[in-house]
């Protein structure tokens, strides 16, 4: 499951597909009704591959979360994210036990629960792929002087272009 250009936005309610970059903003398509919207830096955009969920020990990454939910669901669509707070925190304890429950909120909960429905609804959700997992792997395994080697790279790839 790629979430690399999926975007959630601050102030817009859904899910936002990355459909092309600018100097100054992101071009994005709602995935709910595929209208067009420029993004610029004050949207306060996030890209959902960078969101994780706090548990007591290690934060969650987002995509483990939703894969967890689609196996809890049998491949099908979840609860409504508009239960009551009670009805969410329970499913979500089934899907992430060890999460921290003083710092994500019932509107966290919501809020994952509604992206996953999207993302369900669109066929996003797909098992996770064993190379994406072995190059997660060998990146978690890298040392720090060695991730700013990569990174520097890529910036110089980039400014090759």
């Amino acid at each position: 499951m790629d979430l690399n250009d999926i975007l959630t936005i601050s102030g817009k309610s859904g899910l936002y597909k990355v459909i092309s970059k600018t100097k100054n903003n992101i071009i994005a398509e709602s995935l709910e009704d595929g209208k067009r919207i420029p993004v610029f830096a004050a949207n306060h955009s996030s890209v959902l591959e960078d969101i994780s969920v706090f548990t007591y020990d290690e934060d969650i990454p987002l995509k483990e979360v939703l894969w967890k939910i689609y196996e809890v669901e049998q491949g099908k669509c979840s609860i409504d994210p508009k239960s009551d707070n009670k009805t969410l925190k329970n499913f979500f304890e089934k899907i992430v036990p060890e999460y921290d429950k003083e710092r994500v909120y019932p509107s966290d909960i919501k809020k994952i629960i509604m992206w996953y429905n999207i993302l369900f609804k669109h066929n996003l959700i797909t098992k996770p792929d064993s190379k994406e997992e072995e190059k997660s792997e060998e990146n978690n395994n890298k040392t720090g002087e060695e991730k700013k080697d990569d990174a520097n790279q890529n910036l110089n790839d980039q400014n090759k272009k």
